[in-house]
C-alpha cells in the first residue's frame, strides 16, 4: 500500500536534495565582495537620500482591498461555473450569499472613499449645507474669483 506513495516521496527527497545543493554551490562558488552600494535598499536605481515624508494614503490601501475582494470572488466563481450543473439549487443559493457579502464588501470601501481619487472636499462652516442664497455670482464676488469663459457673454467679467 505504501508503494504507491515511493514515487511522490522520491519527488521530494530529490527536490529538497536540489535546493540544498543549490545553497551550497551558491555559498561556495559566488564572488563576495560587499560594500555599501550593495548593502543599500534599492528602488528603481534611485537611491534615497531621506525618509519618506508622508505615509501611503488610506485609498492606497482600499483600492488594495477592493482588488483582494474581486479577486477572492473570481477565484471562488471558477469552480462553481465549472459544476453548477451537479450542485444544482445548494451550490446557487451558496453562490447569492457570497456574492452578497462581496457586494457588501465593496459597498463598505466606497462608503470610505476608495475610489474618490480627486482633491479632498471640505465641507461648508455649519455642517456642510450651503445657504439657499449662495450664487455663482456671489461666490465670486467673495472670492474675488474670475469666471473662465464668460468673457463677452452677459453677466461674464471681461
Amino acid at each position: 500500500m505504501l508503494g504507491q506513495y515511493l514515487p511522490l516521496v522520491f519527488l521530494f527527497a530529490l527536490a529538497f536534495l536540489f535546493a540544498a545543493l543549490s545553497f551550497f554551490a551558491s555559498r561556495l562558488l559566488a564572488p563576495r565582495s560587499p560594500n555599501d552600494k550593495k548593502a543599500a535598499p534599492y528602488e528603481c536605481g534611485i537611491i534615497p537620500g531621506r525618509e519618506a515624508p508622508e505615509r501611503f494614503p488610506v485609498r492606497f490601501f482600499l483600492v488594495a482591498m477592493i482588488f483582494i475582494v474581486f479577486d477572492i470572488e473570481i477565484i471562488f466563481f471558477y469552480p462553481w461555473a465549472i459544476a453548477h450543473n451537479e450542485i444544482g439549487l445548494f451550490g446557487l443559493v451558496a453562490v447569492l450569499i457570497f456574492s452578497f457579502a462581496v457586494f457588501e464588501s465593496f459597498v463598505y470601501l466606497i462608503g470610505n472613499g476608495a475610489l474618490e481619487w480627486g482633491p479632498l472636499s471640505r465641507e461648508a462652516p455649519g455642517g456642510g449645507v450651503v445657504s439657499a442664497g449662495r450664487t455663482s455670482s456671489t461666490t465670486v464676488s467673495r472670492a474675488g474669483i474670475r469666471q473662465v469663459g464668460l468673457e463677452g457673454r452677459p453677466g461674464g467679467n471681461a
